[in-house]
């Protein structure tokens, strides 16, 4: 509870329980990246009493204190999904399968390393990316 606590502090949030409750959620869930909706029933699951509009307020303070990171994979399908969350920590990427909507992260140095070369060439610095490669199952 104290390093949520701080954790709020640091991003110049009031410690509030819901706060609290959906900051522990996040950082304990086996589940990376999930919306709003999976957030509010997991927390009601936990006997916790919260609103949804609570849930949705408290994300995006998170997001604005970059305490989370919202994404929005369309499944390569053009339409947009649900948006989902995940604690904004190191810098990785993400692989979603257009089959199963399942949404993998993975971090390659050598891709990392080609944008800051791209971007140097037209005479820019990468100050935040998002690399979403959407993806099936091989087949034969």
């Amino acid at each position: 509870m104290a390093e949520e606590s701080s954790e709020l502090r640091k991003a110049g949030l009031k410690v509030t329980h819901p706060r609290l409750q959906i900051l522990r959620l996040l950082e304990t869930t086996d589940q990376k990246h999930m919306t709003a909706d999976e957030i509010y029933r997991a927390l009601v699951d936990q006997g916790e009493e919260i609103g949804l509009a609570t849930v949705y307020r408290v994300l995006s303070q998170f997001e604005a204190a970059r305490l989370v990171r919202k994404h929005m994979f369309d499944g390569g399908t053009g339409r947009a999904q649900q948006a989902c969350y995940e604690i904004d920590e190191e810098d990785h990427d993400h692989m979603v399968c257009v089959e199963t909507g399942e949404v993998v992260e993975f971090h390659d140095e050598a891709i990392e390393q080609r944008q800051e070369e791209i971007a140097a060439q037209h005479g820019f610095e990468i100050v935040d990316h998002s690399l979403v490669l959407y993806v099936r199952p091989k087949r034969g």
